[in-house]
């Protein structure tokens, strides 16, 4: 039970998120500001997911990780009631940021719960098992979000994650028992002000480039601030024995290869979902609800993919199989870019259902292979790490997404996006998902054996 019921937060975070991305078109209307800008209700959480989440090890480790989770969920459904509520973007932006906070603690703490419990060799059955509800976030939120924001309000398409969070804490006070809170290692205060600094000021200012914001001194100050505090960071870290973000895991080849080359593969989450509503409804013309029916059937090809996963990966090990299939994802986002608006249903339907099968395919291997030459002490510190690094990942597609479109649009000398913008900007995130394959192609040949049951 313990992976579907993690998988329930994950369902949220990723119902959430497709949510959004479907109605950003209609929010930016109804909150007097642009599609582009708009975007900042979708990287102002994952930001704040990235900031917040290293604290999630320490705290499962002082207060008890399932204390953690039930208190996570229930900030998730309460911000989620708040976001509704939302009146202006600044407003939303709060919101989305304390939403951002409960899922920083909600899904890294109870992966812990699970890493604890499941044996290496059954990992990769349970990651693939644990996506499976999350997996019905991209199915379902599409189509539902589009219904409510085209049939009723934009409003609606945050109070839909207040049932799954009843249900999760229901779930999780039944089927989780207590755990004690174990002897936590000293909270690094220093490391987390300086990470936390870093990271917002960095992918603020990734951002405030995408939709010309700032002032061009601003925006200097605002990438030197992240930069320099980055590094004053390392220098820190390097220097006191628990650091809040352990740059030692690093050294572990594998944890360090899956996080590179991963997070280059989940640019793609972020920004795919955000490129193609604004392709669909504002380059097609469709309604929220037309343009989630088509963006909701890649989820059908990641439900097809958890199927067979672990035979794949069995078959032909992690080396192989996340190089390959590195090159497959990136060619199925840019492939997005041939869409017309007279580009039949059926074609559309079926490049995105097979660009979610080898997308999931990738994130599973790539997330299983994290934890593979991992001890069990280290399980708290690295999937705090992992998440962090994911959800920045994520943002940052976002962003690059958001840059490319401005871009384009900058050296067209024109102010109002056109098919040629969205098309490019699908190319560029292709590439960049494809570019993974140079940092898997320095994993070794039996990289991974140990999940399998084998030396």
């Amino acid at each position: 039970m313990i992976p579907l019921i993690v998988g329930c937060a994950l369902f949220m975070q990723m119902l959430d998120s497709t949510v959004v991305a479907t109605a950003l078109p209609v929010m930016a209307q109804a909150l007097d500001t642009t599609v582009v800008r708009m975007n900042v209700a979708i990287t102002s959480y994952l930001l704040a997911v990235a900031v917040f989440v290293p604290v999630s090890g320490w705290a499962a480790d002082r207060f008890g990780a399932r204390k953690v989770f039930l208190a996570a969920i229930l900030l998730f459904t309460l911000s989620s009631i708040a976001c509704a509520a939302s009146q202006t973007i600044g407003q939303l932006v709060v919101s989305r940021v304390i939403q951002g906070l409960a899922g920083a603690m909600m899904v890294p703490v109870g992966r812990i719960i699970m890493l604890r419990k499941v044996p290496k060799t059954e990992l990769i059955k349970a990651m693939a098992f644990l996506s499976l509800p999350a997996l019905l976030g991209p199915m379902i939120g599409p189509p539902v979000g589009g219904f409510l924001v085209t049939y009723a309000s934009w409003h609606w398409i945050f109070l839909i994650n207040v049932p799954v969070g009843i249900l999760g804490i229901a779930l999780v006070r039944h089927y989780i028992r207590d755990d004690y809170p174990v002897e936590p290692l000293p909270m690094d205060w220093l490391g987390f002000v300086l990470s936390g600094i870093s990271l917002a000021t960095l992918v603020s200012g990734f951002e405030a480039v995408g939709h010309g914001s700032l002032p061009p001194v601003q925006l200097a100050l605002l990438l030197a601030t992240g930069v320099i505090t980055g590094l004053l960071y390392i220098w820190h870290a390097r220097r006191i024995d628990h650091p809040i973000i352990d740059l030692s895991l690093l050294r572990v080849r594998s944890f360090a290869i899956s996080t590179l080359g991963g997070n280059l593969c989940r640019f793609a989450i972020g920004a795919a979902p955000f490129l193609l509503a604004i392709l669909l409804q504002v380059g097609f013309g469709l309604s929220p609800f037309s343009a989630g029916l088509i963006t909701f059937t890649g989820a059908v090809g990641s439900m097809a993919m958890k199927l067979v996963a672990t035979r794949v990966l069995n078959r032909w090990g992690f080396r192989r199989v996340l190089i390959v299939n590195a090159l497959l994802t990136g060619f199925f986002v840019a492939l997005c870019a041939l869409f017309r608006a007279d580009t039949p249903v059926w074609l559309m339907v079926a490049v995105l259902i097979a660009g979610g099968f080898f997308r999931s395919l990738q994130f599973t291997a790539v997330n299983t292979l994290t934890y593979a030459d991992l001890g069990p002490e280290a399980m708290s510190r690295a999937s705090s790490f992992s998440a962090m690094a994911q959800q920045l990942g994520i943002s940052l597609g976002v962003a690059c997404a958001a840059v490319t479109l401005n871009l384009s649009m900058k050296l067209r000398g024109n102010d109002t996006l056109d098919l040629v913008d969205i098309m490019t900007g699908f190319i560029v995130i292709g590439l960049i998902a494809a570019a993974s394959v140079f940092s898997f192609m320095r994993l070794p040949a039996n990289a991974g054996a140990q999940l399998h049951g084998r030396k």
